[in-house]
């Protein structure tokens, strides 16, 4: 692999997988609102939130943490106003106590906060207005979770920058992905590049998976699977990605690392590897080696598809996840068999769940991590025993990329109309 090629998927794991506190969509709004009061220099009395319809949709249901079960697009912006601290970006809230709680849930109580759809190409769009007194602010993020495009005060702009639908600015181009790609890189990279971004998502997401199956969050979706089908590895996996998004969707403040700016598919790429070289007693090198295979592709994955979409970045992960296993399988395999194993089960997976629709961040998300879990694991035993989706199966097509591209062409086009209706069901109905 040439250097800077290597060098910039060494920088898409650095800015995909980052920390962050709860659901993401909620924490940008906080985090949006938290950098209007730096702003401001004060708290403000009145703020509106205008937002497009997939951010209204991911944070309509779920927990906003350290709120002390608030949830809600006012509940995020009143956090991130009363006491959030806008230089720790997605972990925002992560040092809110008990009187801070408090204080937000007055604040809330007492602030006007007016929610708007905005009118906008933006798939991701959040822009957060607030006054006090004579003073104003403005403060708008747009494609992804921290990327402020402008910020005003009293009408005067002090920071600019122009951007683009479905351009994700300062952030390294992920076209350089490939499935043989993400391979070569992993046969060569040196762990020292990567070690830390990697042990930091073992032990934030294992610690958050734990809580889940322990505590008593949602349905308790991870608890469910090993009460009903056993505690095998192949349920212990879908369990505990399932464990730590039932946690993480409902008000658990312990921090992810998230994957794709979420946390949900950061747990489902991560943990099911995490489970599988516990059971085969693999060597850290390897796991780390795995769980590389399984970001990379979750992420290229998702570059097709977008950050925001009606289609369910767990599908993407789960996949990931199952390329993950085939390589803790397969890792002493020469490249070109390895190749074959990790291809066909992304091929195989993609053919079994790609439809899972995307209605929003809430205690359901667990159940379908499960779902996808499982259709990775499924891509990946079905390989193993010589069976396999072929071309002309649906909307498969021969070649791991035109899968993955199919994948993506219906999910930014063919489930437009799907994510409006979604939308107005949510927003109306329910």
């Amino acid at each position: 692999m040439d250097l800077q090629t290597y060098r910039d998927y060494v920088n898409i794991l650095k800015e995909e997988l980052v920390p962050a506190m709860g659901c993401t969509e909620p924490i940008a709004i906080a985090y949006a609102a938290a950098v209007a009061r730096k702003t401001l220099g004060q708290m403000a009395q009145r703020m509106e939130v205008e937002a497009s319809g997939n951010i209204i949709k991911n944070v309509k249901s779920v927990f906003v943490p350290s709120t002390g079960g608030l949830r809600g697009i006012p509940a995020a912006a009143a956090a991130g106003m009363a006491a959030g601290d806008p230089d720790l970006e997605l972990e925002v809230l992560s040092q809110v106590g008990q009187q801070e709680q408090r204080a937000i849930q007055e604040y809330l109580e007492k602030t006007p906060i007016t929610v708007k759809l905005a009118q906008t190409p933006f798939i991701f769009d959040i822009t957060i207005r607030a006054w006090a007194g004579d003073d104003s602010a403005l403060v708008r993020i747009v494609n992804y979770h921290t990327n402020i495009v402008r910020i005003e005060k009293n009408g005067e702009i002090l920071q600019e920058v122009e951007a683009q639908a479905a351009q994700e600015e300062g952030l390294t181009d992920k076209s350089v992905l490939s499935v043989e790609g993400i391979l070569e890189f992993v046969r060569e990279v040196r762990l020292e590049d990567v070690e830390e971004t990697l042990s930091r998502q073992i032990h934030y997401n294992t610690a958050i998976a734990e809580e889940g199956l322990q505590g008593d969050y949602g349905a308790n979706i991870g608890r469910v699977l090993l009460k009903t089908y056993g505690d095998n590895v192949k349920v212990r996996a879908r369990a505990m990605a399932a464990a730590g998004s039932d946690a993480r969707m409902n008000g658990c403040g312990l921090p992810v690392v998230i994957v794709s700016g979420s946390g949900n598919q950061g747990l489902t790429a991560s943990l099911p590897v995490i489970v599988y070289a516990k059971e085969l007693g693999v060597t850290q090198e390897t796991l780390y080696r795995a769980l590389l295979v399984s970001d990379l592709v979750t992420i290229h994955l998702k570059s097709e598809i977008g950050r925001l979409s009606a289609y369910c970045g767990a599908v993407s992960a789960g996949c990931g996840s199952g390329a993950g296993i085939a390589y803790l399988h397969g890792w002493q395999k020469s490249p070109q068999e390895l190749l074959r194993d990790v291809a066909h089960t992304i091929v195989n997976a993609l053919a079994v769940n790609s439809g899972i629709v995307c209605d929003g961040a809430k205690a359901s998300c667990a159940a379908k991590i499960s779902s996808s879990v499982d259709a990775g694991l499924l891509g990946f035993y079905m390989y193993q025993n010589g069976q396999q989706f072929r071309g002309g199966d649906g909307i498969v097509s021969k070649g791991v990329e035109e899968t993955i591209r199919n994948i993506g062409l219906l999910a930014t086009q063919g489930m437009r109309e799907t994510d409006r209706e979604i939308l107005d069901i949510m927003t109306t109905r329910c």
